[in-house]
């Protein structure tokens, strides 16, 4: 939640003139949320280990390997991945059109450059420490097939939010006011839709509400100046209550799959909804609200 490069909405905000640096102003809001969702699961952690039995608990560790760190040329490559995102926010080398869609020409590049970096980790890294880590294609297949839906069957949704008051979701434009208003519509939503579009919907609401028929670049660093805790609600809802469901990001369903094709049982959909979003995500965001937002 601190940079561009960790979480998708906030990529695309640095991409819209948000500062790279910007993001670290919600240092406060994710220290107090990982905070208190580490506690809620310490607490859990310690009452599953008291039910343990005594013998159990004081059994010692079985002795294993030590640990090694293979691959580490990889690193090179991982570094070519952030520069590549790095340079496609703050280089600007005009535009293309293919197929009679204007491209901007530092997004292909920096899409040339990840898959570069993709194919030479492949190639360079041995087949063995690939299966030692247990890697397969099927969890990111499955989490492509899926957002392919997902983006497919939101692009309506997010286009009736985009007209605004005019559409068929003035309801949900009109309520929102507030930051506390931006930070609950933007993560709700980000919790069904993808978080990225949604948080460009949003930024887009607040800056036509607050700077009506200002250029986006002018109107960016006059919010971030005057009014910036909308900016920072729409961000850290975006980016927070994305966790609420498998679909709200797609790291959380890929993290899903990979635990299933590890044998570790994972609650449905609507199960981990039941109960942990809402005993424990929903309490702490609402917790946020109250502390930074209200």
């Amino acid at each position: 939640a601190l940079t561009p490069l960790g979480d998708p909405p906030l990529f695309l905000g640095f991409l819209h003139g948000v500062p790279f640096f910007w993001t670290f102003v919600v240092w406060k809001e994710m220290l107090f949320t990982a905070g208190a969702v580490l506690g809620a699961y310490l607490l859990f952690d310690l009452y599953w280990w008291r039910r343990e039995d005594a013998l159990l608990r004081a059994r010692p560790a079985a002795p294993g390997e030590p640990i090694r760190v293979e691959g580490w040329h990889n690193v090179f490559f991982l570094g070519g991945v952030l520069a590549a995102v790095i340079l496609s926010g703050t280089v600007h080398l005009g535009e293309v059109t293919m197929l009679g869609v204007a491209q901007q020409v530092q997004n292909l590049v920096r899409d040339a450059i990840l898959l570069l970096m993709l194919a030479a980790s492949w190639r360079t890294t041995p087949r063995r420490v690939r299966e030692e880590n247990q890697f397969t294609w099927e969890p990111i297949k499955e989490v492509a097939i899926l957002f392919a839906g997902i983006f497919a069957t939101i692009i309506p949704v997010l286009a009736m939010l985009r007209v605004g008051e005019g559409g068929a979701l003035a309801f949900v434009i009109r309520v929102v006011r507030e930051p506390a208003h931006f930070f609950w519509a933007s993560g709700i939503l980000s919790s069904f839709l993808d978080n990225a579009p949604t948080y460009l919907t949003f930024l887009s609401t607040a800056l036509g509400r607050l700077y009506p028929g200002v250029a986006e670049r002018e109107a960016i660093p006059r919010l971030i100046a005057e009014n910036h805790a909308f900016l920072q609600a729409i961000a850290t809802g975006s980016v927070f209550m994305g966790a609420n469901t498998y679909i709200g990001n797609a790291p959380n369903f890929m993290v899903k799959s990979i635990a299933e094709e590890a044998g570790v049982p994972m609650p449905s959909f609507f199960g981990y909804i039941l109960r942990y979003s809402l005993p424990v995500l929903i309490p702490v965001f609402a917790l946020v609200t109250l502390v930074f937002f209200a």
